[in-house]
């Protein structure tokens, strides 16, 4: 069936070239001219520089971090930390001792405080004394009962004793008076070397002997190391104080604001206002213990009366020393008679300088009456010379 309708098929297939090629022919006259296309030349490429070939690096090999060793680690021995040391804090005095109000001060004091009457051959006198060791032993001062015939210890609780003499010492004005009984408040004792100008004071005494018990007055230490020098008696160490210092006064105690004997008065300058003195508490004590262990032991006496020389006085006589004791009066009959003379200047004692009179008294005072020293003073006739000198004892 097929081959019969081919010929009937072909005349279709003429008739769609026709129409495609008139359609083809159409689209040709309606498009532009296409020129041809200018053949360019092909670019060169550009000669690039020939790169050298770098050799492949050789890896650096990085050596193996070596694994550490963990060594266990030493036990700590266990410590108990060390107990803090604890601070301490001065204190604004050399003791504990809390400071009194002038009326406890007294009350504290009062029942160590005496009072001695003494009779004479002509007169009567009176003066103070304190307390200072057991047994009924009282310090006072040795012009107070050096002359007495009797002498009457009264005390604070108005009983009346009789008093012995244990001893005296005139080299510093010092007494020791026993009373028989053990009955007694002793007195507590400072440190004189301690004492400061300016510090409070309080001097307690039977001034001018007046009933109603013993006599307060107030002030301050005014001086230290001071000197009297009365004729051939020479007193030093003294404190010096504007308390007031009466008759009566005499042999009583000088305490500071804690209550303790700092100096045993003993004299006032009759042309001073408000100029007393009191013996440091450290000689008196220590001359007192002496006394009543060695009571016939008398310091020792040269005999003069003593100038202090110093540079300027010396500038001024012209003298080749600038310091020492000058010989104002020989005392005649004493140790220094026959040896020493007016304008004499002493130097040394056995060897010891000699500067000026508290040091002549020091060295008195640990040398008794009856040793032979050796003497080196100035003489202006003939110049240094040295004698033996026997010290004797000191009169009244």
């Amino acid at each position: 069936m097929l081959w019969r309708r081919l010929p009937e098929l072909s005349g279709w297939r003429f008739l769609l070239l026709g129409i495609a090629g008139t359609a083809i022919a159409l689209v040709a006259c309606s498009s532009p001219a296409i020129n041809p296309p200018t053949v360019l030349p092909a670019p060169q490429p550009t000669p690039q520089p020939t790169a050298t070939p770098q050799p492949t690096p050789t890896p650096i090999a990085m050596p193996r971090t070596p694994t550490p060793v963990i060594i266990p680690p030493t036990s700590t021995p266990f410590t108990l930390p060390p107990t803090p040391t604890p601070i301490t804090f001065p204190t604004p005095f050399p003791t504990s001792t809390p400071l009194l109000s002038t009326a406890d001060l007294v009350e504290a004091v009062a029942p160590s405080v005496v009072h001695i009457g003494v009779t004479t051959a002509n007169d009567t006198a009176t003066g103070t004394g304190i307390v200072f060791g057991d047994g009924g032993l009282v310090m006072t001062n040795r012009h107070v009962v050096q002359d007495g015939l009797e002498i009457r210890v009264s005390l604070s609780d108005g009983q009346v004793l009789t008093g012995e003499i244990v001893g005296l010492d005139s080299s510093i004005d010092i007494a020791v008076v026993r009373v028989n009984t053990d009955d007694l408040l002793i007195a507590a004792l400072g440190d004189s070397d301690a004492v400061r100008v300016g510090e409070d004071v309080v001097a307690i005494g039977h001034a001018l002997d007046l009933p109603g018990g013993p006599t307060v007055s107030k002030g301050v230490v005014s001086a230290l190391d001071r000197s009297i020098v009365d004729g051939s008696e020479v007193l030093s160490d003294l404190i010096q104080t504007d308390a007031a210092i009466n008759l009566g006064n005499s042999g009583g105690p000088l305490l500071n604001a804690r209550g303790e004997v700092i100096g045993i008065n003993t004299a006032k300058i009759p042309t001073g206002d408000g100029i007393g003195f009191a013996i440091g508490i450290n000689i008196a004590h220590d001359v007192a213990l002496r006394l009543v262990a060695q009571s016939s032991v008398q310091a020792g006496f040269v005999g003069i009366e003593p100038l202090d020389i110093t540079p300027t006085l010396a500038d001024q006589l012209s003298l080749p020393v600038l310091r020492g004791v000058g010989v104002l009066r020989v005392v005649p009959g004493s140790p220094a008679d026959g040896v020493l003379q007016v304008d004499d200047v002493i130097i040394q004692l056995d060897g010891v300088a000699i500067p000026d009179t508290l040091a002549l008294e020091q060295f008195l005072r640990s040398h008794p009456a009856g040793e032979v020293v050796e003497i080196t003073y100035y003489r202006a006739s003939a110049g240094l010379l040295t004698d033996s000198l026997t010290l004797g004892e000191r009169p009244g």
